[in-house]
């Protein structure tokens, strides 16, 4: 799976979904580009031992988060929180240099960046944090739900999960026209990754999108990733959470929005992924602000929380775990079969 092969055509069907206005990030491909392109390089120079080559996909995963966001803090961490699998993989010069030099590429390439600009945002202790409280719960429900439903494992969603199956083409074209219905409603607000849509908000830029895109880009990228095309979940997320905070800023009148709409934008992607810090450290890096540190952790945490009440395994983990049971359970039927011809 971390092949060459592989990681260059998951490369280019993500940049044809997100062409076609499939409602993904880039993110997701880029760390399994860079951590292919990292297993590559280490088994080239003979690290071919598990644990060496660990230590390569650790680091080139984390390159290719802080490549993707220019986040370099929030690639460590996320090496650190989500991919690795045990301590002493944890602490490993390999992941920061490899950061380092991505971020270094990153840097001459784009320039040195903020990927939504600086958000002029603070809530000082004691006052708004009502709404720490109410977008950690609702971000981390909705958070929770939509990694459900990407996992396709409970009960209510037994019927999409067996007509993906029995009937994979036929059941992407309803995901597409679905997503068309759902890009009419938001008038072209939910294609693609939801970048610029965030980026209006959060900046109050004339055009951004109307209340309701929150829900509809949720909706958005469920019907993308039921239809199978690969993508990223961080960018969608992002753009969900922005939306969340825009529609329940008026519930908090002495809060600035832009506040309100980084705890969405924070709180939900905490809720997704299940990793607080991962999504506070790059809340952080995304918006050049510094002053929101114990908001957006708390809020973070919070999420996490609330999200574990409804997907109890967090969906990197839950999908990790089926690829694992799947390819034991063919190593089985593998050496039965030499078994019995033996």
């Amino acid at each position: 799976m971390l092949g060459l092969p592989v990681v260059a055509i998951k490369m280019l069907i993500t940049i044809l979904g997100l062409g076609v206005g499939a409602s993904i990030g880039r993110e997701g491909p880029t760390v399994h580009v860079a951590a292919g392109l990292m297993n590559f390089i280490g088994r080239r120079f003979g690290y071919i031992k598990p644990k060496e080559a660990m230590r390569f996909i650790l680091a080139g995963g984390g390159a290719g988060l802080a490549a993707a966001f220019n986040t370099p803090l929030a690639g460590v961490v996320f090496a650190i929180e989500e991919i690795a699998g045990a301590f002493e993989h944890r602490i490993s010069g390999i992941i920061i240099t490899a950061v380092f030099f991505s971020g270094m590429v990153s840097l001459a390439l784009l320039g040195n960046y903020s990927y939504f600009g600086t958000i002029h945002a603070n809530l000082p202790l004691g006052e708004g944090w009502l709404a720490v409280l109410v977008l950690g719960i609702v971000g981390g429900l909705l958070g929770g739900l939509f990694a459900r439903m990407l996992l396709l494992d409970s009960k209510p969603l037994l019927w999409a999960m067996r007509l993906r199956e029995r009937h994979p083409v036929a059941f992407a074209f309803g995901c597409g026209m679905a997503l068309v219905g759902l890009g009419y409603l938001s008038h072209g607000a939910v294609y693609g990754s939801g970048y610029d849509q965030a980026r209006a908000l959060l900046q109050h830029e004339p055009g951004a999108p109307e209340i309701g895109f929150g829900p509809l880009k949720l909706l958005a990228n469920v019907v993308s990733y039921w239809a199978g095309i690969p993508g990223g979940l961080f960018s969608p997320a992002l753009a969900v959470g922005t939306g969340l905070g825009h529609t329940l800023a008026p519930l908090f009148p002495g809060a600035n929005p832009s506040t309100i709409m980084v705890l969405g934008m924070a709180g939900y992607l905490a809720g997704v992924t299940q990793t607080p810090l991962t999504a506070a450290v790059i809340s952080l890096e995304l918006t050049n602000n510094q002053s929101m540190v114990l908001p957006i952790i708390a809020v973070c945490l919070l999420a996490r929380g609330t999200s574990a009440l409804l997907c109890p395994v967090p969906v990197y983990r839950a999908f990790a775990d089926r690829i694992i049971d799947k390819h034991e359970e063919e190593s089985v039927a593998a050496a039965k079969a030499v078994g019995a011809n033996a």
